[in-house]
């Protein structure tokens, strides 16, 4: 009888077909998934539905905080985070607007527009609590808004650490190559605002700043001409800052197309220049002797 000889090996490794490859894999996905999870969670198996909800929750919790930390890391995330609380800036910046406006209908009516931001919110909230708490959101919004764009810029300047051997702006608009210094002097007039108009601390002799009597405090802080003319270049800043972060802000939302970008353009400009003549109206006014 002829003896059967061994199938030669052709020297690669035999290779599963078919049912036997998907079911390897998903045997190894499953145990993967498994173990990773156990990891995460630390449940015990025995231990009580209750103790597992909670632990699924937890393991929920940790897992999106850890792909929010993911995103922050990246250009596209600082991005997003920058337009985010744009729009909050943007609409505080809107409002705050319209507010001052108040004042060219009298001193009743502009200090009374002072007492209701306090009073509003009443029985539940306490005297002043809704407006420290927008001005806790507004204080995370700024400070998220400044350390995303450091940072942004930062990562920037590490991406190309040779600079160009002759830089030109090309398509771009002074409002956007002024972004950081404008933004940088913006933050310290907000300091000076809080400390001067909200504060009373600089800028008013003894006795000369009233808490809640708007029109009087503002007509006395305009009547120093220096004083004046820092709030219209800051204004100024504003209008720059605002001309090219409205859309650019639309932009990083997805707002943007090839056929409504000139529009949003020109709306993100008119919107900086209502602004800008609708905040510097009131030094004016009070330089010119219009309000006193």
């Amino acid at each position: 009888m002829a003896m059967q000889q061994p199938p030669q090996q052709s020297g690669r490794p035999e290779v599963p077909h078919g049912n036997a490859v998907n079911s390897r894999f998903s045997g190894l996905e499953v145990v993967n998934g498994m173990k990773h999870l156990t990891e995460l969670t630390l449940v015990p198996k025995n231990s009580p539905p209750a103790v597992q909800l909670h632990e699924d929750a937890t393991t929920r919790s940790v897992v999106v905080n850890h792909r929010l930390m993911a995103f922050w890391h990246t250009m596209i995330g600082k991005k997003v985070v920058m337009a985010i609380t744009g729009v909050v800036l943007v609409g505080f910046v809107i409002a705050h607007m319209l507010g001052n406006l108040k004042i060219f209908a009298g001193p009743d009516e502009i200090n009374a527009y002072s007492r209701f931001l306090r009073e509003v919110g009443w029985p539940e909230l306490g005297h002043g609590q809704l407006l420290w708490l927008v001005r806790i959101v507004l204080l995370v919004c700024v400070t998220l808004h400044i350390t995303a764009a450091v940072q942004l810029t930062r990562m920037n300047r590490a991406a190309r650490p040779i600079g160009y051997a002759a830089k030109r702006d090309i398509e771009t608009t002074w409002a956007a190559r002024t972004m950081r210094w404008g933004g940088a002097l913006l933050v310290a007039f907000v300091v000076f605002h809080l400390l001067h108009l909200t504060g009373g601390v600089v800028g008013f002799g003894e006795g000369q700043f009233q808490p809640l009597a708007v029109y009087q405090n503002v007509v006395a802080a305009f009547a120093v001409s220096p004083v004046a003319l820092f709030y219209v270049v800051a204004m100024g800043a504003l209008c720059l800052h605002l001309d090219h972060g409205i859309w650019s802000m639309l932009q990083t939302l997805g707002w943007s197309t090839a056929r409504n970008e000139a529009t949003l353009k020109l709306l993100s400009r008119v919107i900086a220049i209502v602004v800008f003549l609708g905040f510097t109206s009131v030094p004016v006014a009070v330089m010119t002797g219009w309000l006193r």
